[in-house]
């Protein structure tokens, strides 16, 4: 995804890989179709335009910020929409709630957002001094400081380790252990200046990068959320129905794929994405949030179509 601002200050989205996300969702007028990261509405406005007169599009997401922006973005098809803050994996819930048996289309456009990394406020970016925050729900749940402040080393090493791809991992949590010993580490500013006094700077990537990536993925449990969430969406779809999931680091399109590939061979998907798509050369010179987005997609067979019940 990309954020910028307007001259009225106001986030614009630009959606990533549109052209393949419709061609692959294959929305039509009278379906109903599950954007369940609607974020700032980027997709669901691609989408809910081809649903007319009578689909209907549902659109979660768990930052409130974000659905306030996707209101506004969606408001003249507001008729086919119903907005809804959950966490994707609470999908079934939006559904009862709406009174819908099943969708004929879902789409995951997963990671963290341009809006949420771009509002220093948030603290997910290093590049500004900011609370060390990073929930993408801010009603609840452990921030980026709380697990700083309460885990031990040995668990620190393996959020970065196994979350960051970080060698340097036991080097950056025994520094972070020692530095709150003097003083709670509260602010990205002060991060940073931890992990850049443990490691230096090797390559296009930095270690800030890699550690705020780790810490992100642990407070909102990212990970977890993805292979519920990706599992469940067979119960949800009718038969033909459509998933198309977007992913931008290797953790996230590594769940993607083996829940694909395995649903698949049970015979409850039909993988249409053999390799997993990538953004055009012109795509990546305007939005550069799309360089390393893989979308992966599939169709839901007519085996084990559970019966939903409608509230």
């Amino acid at each position: 995804m990309r954020s910028e601002r307007s001259e009225e200050s106001r986030p614009v989205h630009v959606p990533v890989m549109p052209r393949e996300v419709i061609e692959l969702l294959d929305p039509q007028p009278g379906k109903v179709i599950l954007d369940a990261t609607v974020g700032l509405g980027g997709h669901s406005k691609e989408i809910v335009q081809r649903l007319q007169p009578d689909g209907l599009l549902i659109g979660l997401d768990r930052d409130q910020q974000a659905l306030a922006v996707a209101k506004k973005t969606l408001a003249p098809w507001q008729h086919s929409c119903q907005l809804f803050h959950l966490n994707f994996t609470e999908a079934a819930t939006a559904l009862d709630v709406a009174g819908v048996k099943g969708i004929d289309g879902v789409i995951y456009d997963l990671g963290a957002s341009q809006l949420q990394l771009g509002t220093a406020e948030r603290g997910f970016s290093f590049s500004e001094d900011a609370p060390l925050d990073m929930r993408m729900d801010r009603s609840t749940g452990d921030t980026a400081a709380d697990l700083l402040r309460r885990l031990s080393e040995r668990e620190l090493e393996e959020i970065i380790r196994n979350y960051g791809e970080e060698r340097f991992a036991r080097r950056i949590a025994r520094r972070i252990v020692e530095a709150r010993r003097k003083m709670p580490i509260g602010t990205t500013g002060a991060l940073s200046r931890i992990i850049a006094e443990a490691v230096p700077r090797r390559g296009r990537i930095s270690p800030q990068t890699r550690t705020f990536q780790a810490l992100r993925i642990a407070v909102n449990h990212e990970l977890d959320n993805i292979q519920a969430g990706l599992s469940d969406a067979s119960r949800l779809l009718r038969s033909g129905g459509r998933l198309v999931a977007i992913s931008f680091h290797s953790l996230e399109d590594r769940i993607v794929k083996t829940i694909l590939r395995e649903q698949g061979k049970k015979g409850i998907y039909r993988v249409l994405t053999k390799k997993p798509l990538t953004a055009s050369r012109e795509e990546v010179m305007q939005n550069r949030s799309s360089r390393s987005a893989k979308l992966r997609a599939a169709e839901r067979t007519s085996e084990g179509i559970p019966e939903r019940r409608s509230e």
